[in-house]
């Protein structure tokens, strides 16, 4: 797929390699490299993933990188179903009443 300019991607780049690393980082932290992911939109002309490329994120900067997407989307949750919510909830609810009344 093909990006052209104008077009909301996102990149990723490592801005420190794992070795570059500050010694004071804690150890777990020192073994990985710093990295940035972004989603902005494409200035340079067209591209294919995996292309060096400059882009402008929504708040004006620019900054550049590999894109590894076109057209991202926003994808979260709030993990897996825990059936003890479900009693928590009517415990609490039980108990702000008894509070209430």
């Amino acid at each position: 797929m093909t990006a052209k300019k104008g077009d909301w991607v996102r990149i990723h780049s490592i801005l420190i390699e794992a070795e570059d690393r500050a010694p004071r980082v804690p150890v777990d932290t020192a073994k990985v490299p710093y990295e940035l992911w972004a989603k902005g939109l494409l200035i340079t002309g067209k591209a294919e993933i995996g292309k060096k490329v400059e882009i402008e994120t929504i708040t004006g900067r620019k900054i550049s990188g590999e894109i590894i997407e076109i057209n991202p989307s926003y994808n979260h949750d709030f993990g897996e179903f825990i059936p003890e919510i479900l009693t928590i909830d009517k415990q609490l609810k039980d108990l702000m009443g008894e509070i209430s009344q």
